[in-house]
């Protein structure tokens, strides 16, 4: 038999799920009701005049009278689903650093691994209309950071988030993507592919019910996630009225540091990085810039030195012409974006500049021959 508290974890988890999915109340009102009456089974066998006393009275008659127990049957069924979680504020896997933010979510849909939720995270955003050489940054930067151990946050939009998220499944730090829509919902259809990837390596997670649709007002409320998730926030590129300077604004407000990438000052997706370095935020050329900025203690990594076999030959030459990308870059980004140390890509430059493959700019800038 059974015992009797066996399904205590289920009504338990109903309750919150019941006080997320009465339509109508927002995360205001639902943390003020948990903050008079303790866990949401005490708040709906509370009396309408109780309720009443600490929200709006048609919020209270709502929360009562409301019927959404076939959504809250859904999602229990999701959530006992393999890899699948709902994390209270009340579970001891729920994000801490989310505890401190000015609105954070009463529950979240998680996908994949709770645990990365509580590591330290670098929020990573920027244009979903990237340049290339825009993306191959974000992908390189991303992975340098992830080798360090800091893992990376960000939106499973196209361009620069999911550029990011490459990166980091890379490494063992892993990634977090934060989506607008139900977590039963990957958005845009073109990141589907690599969404299930961060569903079985990183974590995908939602504040947002199951089978909720993208809309544009709900993208900027997961960009608060975005910033109470991480550390510190890289914008990559940036038009001035990006979604992308939201997020760094959040990050700004609670405290985090904020990072961005200079570009030409012809190309519109600098303009809202500069902007962003104007107002104080710092300008990076290498992941070492943001790691020195946050005290990071970086864990060796394993790069070819100037005397190993792996930093000569063919191999390599091709390796440092696939990371010079169209535009001129300096050692220290090429060195971010190929995993070689400026010793070894020193060593290798030397030759091929001999050789006419590559030039070498004023200003210590490289850029590869046609």
């Amino acid at each position: 038999m059974s015992p009797p508290d066996a399904a205590k974890p289920d009504a338990e988890l109903a309750g919150w799920l019941r006080l997320t999915l009465v339509p109508g109340v927002g995360g205001e009102a639902r943390r003020a009701l948990l903050k008079a009456f303790g866990p949401p089974q005490a708040i709906f066998e509370a009396g309408l005049r109780a309720l009443a006393q600490v929200v709006d009275s048609s919020i209270a008659e709502r929360l009562l009278q409301h019927d959404c127990s076939a959504a809250v049957d859904a999602a229990l069924a999701w959530a006992s689903e393999p890899g699948n979680r709902v994390l209270t504020l009340a579970d001891a896997d729920y994000p801490q650093r989310l505890l401190d933010a000015a609105d954070p979510p009463v529950l979240l849909y998680l996908k994949g691994r709770p645990e990365l939720l509580n590591r330290p995270l670098l929020a990573m955003v920027g244009s979903r209309n990237a340049t290339a050489q825009g993306e191959r940054d974000a992908e390189a930067f991303a992975h340098a950071l992830g080798e360090a151990g800091l893992g990376i946050v960000s939106g499973l939009a196209l361009g620069i988030d999911a550029a990011a998220h490459r990166g980091a499944l890379a490494t063992a730090a892993g990634t977090v993507a934060v989506i607008g829509t139900g977590a039963d919902r990957l958005y845009p259809a073109r990141n589907q592919r690599l969404a299930r990837s961060i569903a079985e390596q990183g974590a995908v997670i939602s504040e947002f019910p199951l089978g909720t649709p993208a809309v544009a007002h709900n993208f900027p409320r997961r960009n608060r996630i975005i910033a109470g998730l991480a550390l510190g926030c890289l914008v990559v590129e940036a038009a001035p009225r990006s979604g992308s300077l939201i997020t760094a604004r959040l990050a700004a407000e609670a405290g985090r540091e904020v990072f961005a990438i200079p570009g030409s000052i012809h190309s519109p997706m600098s303009r809202g990085c500069h902007q962003l370095i104007r107002q104080g935020a710092k300008l990076v050329e290498t992941a070492g810039d943001i790691l020195e900025e946050l005290r990071w203690e970086t864990r060796p990594a394993a790069q070819a030195g100037p005397d190993d076999d792996s930093a000569t030959g063919d191999s390599d030459e091709t390796r440092v012409l696939g990371s010079l990308g169209d535009a001129p870059c300096t050692l220290d980004t090429l060195s971010v974006r190929s995993g070689l140390t400026p010793a070894a890509l020193l060593a290798i430059l030397l030759p091929m500049e001999l050789a006419g493959r590559v030039a070498q700019l004023p200003g210590g800038l490289y850029q590869k021959q046609h």
